[in-house]
């Protein structure tokens, strides 16, 4: 055989995951693969070992002298992995935020007449007649203290951060909607500073039940931006709420192209 080795180097190990994927290590993010193809080296291999080409001298010209390689570095990793969309819709349970992404795409969320139907994010893409595709997330529903993490708690909020901005959806078969609103902005806010304050807008559900009307009206008074009225079940005024999220979206692209181009000119 080859007597003149240098030692074999070991091939690298490449673990894909999905794109949205966050590396945490005691709590601590390493690294947040936003987007497809990024990389990250998490672990290092060891130090090579010594072929018997090393001890090669004049007084010994065929060493049959080798030494192994040395460990890599062990770490325990935790992956999580965030759903990723342009829009999030943010509801209490029984909003009825699966019902409007089945009205708004193509997704098939499981829908039915009582809370916590979504246990998962649902994501579905909304088709504009230019060919531009919005991502929009049914997130599962949020309960009070859910920065607490009760009920689904964080593993509702941390889809929450991936979505550029956020559709309010609250329920007017309720009797004061106006302070599911607050409860929602408030939980986000707890569970991180400036999530509540995220381009957003206020859908006003179910308005295909009687009262809803004058509940539409009081939940005005108590808000101080405007309120899209809709009824995702049979699909009064979704359209109009599709162009509003086409605003939103483009405005938010607009500004992401601007930090990217002062960035560049920082450079």
């Amino acid at each position: 055989g080859n007597n003149n080795c240098h030692g074999k180097n070991a091939a690298s190990t490449v673990i894909p995951v999905p794109v949205g994927t966050c590396i945490k290590e005691n709590g601590d993010v390493i690294m947040d693969l936003e987007r497809n193809g990024e990389a990250v080296i998490i672990a290092h291999g060891g130090l090579g070992g010594k072929g018997n080409q090393f001890f090669l001298t004049n007084e010994d010209r065929a060493p049959t002298l080798a030494t192994p390689g040395e460990p890599g570095e062990k770490r325990v990793l935790y992956l999580e992995l965030r759903t990723i969309a342009h829009a999030g819709l943010v509801g209490f349970p029984n909003a009825g935020k699966s019902t409007l992404l089945r009205a708004v795409s193509r997704a098939q969320p499981t829908v039915a007449a009582y809370p916590f139907t979504t246990l998962k994010p649902h994501v579905g893409i909304i088709q504009y007649e230019d060919f531009e595709q919005v991502a929009v997330a049914d997130i599962p529903g949020l309960i009070r203290g859910a920065h607490l993490n009760k009920g689904l708690g964080h593993s509702f909020l941390r889809h929450i951060e991936r979505c550029r901005f956020l559709l309010y959806v609250v329920d007017l078969s309720v009797e004061e909607p106006w302070t599911q609103l607050k409860h929602l902005k408030f939980e986000l806010e707890v569970y991180q500073s400036g999530l509540s304050s995220r381009p957003h807008a206020v859908v006003a559900n179910k308005m295909d039940l009687p009262g809803s009307a004058e509940k539409l009206e009081l939940l005005r008074e108590h808000v101080d931006m405007p309120v899209m009225p809709i009824s995702a079940k049979e699909g009064w005024e979704v359209g109009k709420l599709i162009g509003h999220i086409r605003e939103l979206y483009d405005k938010d692209m607009a500004q992401a192209a601007e930090q990217q181009k002062d960035q560049s000119g920082s450079q």
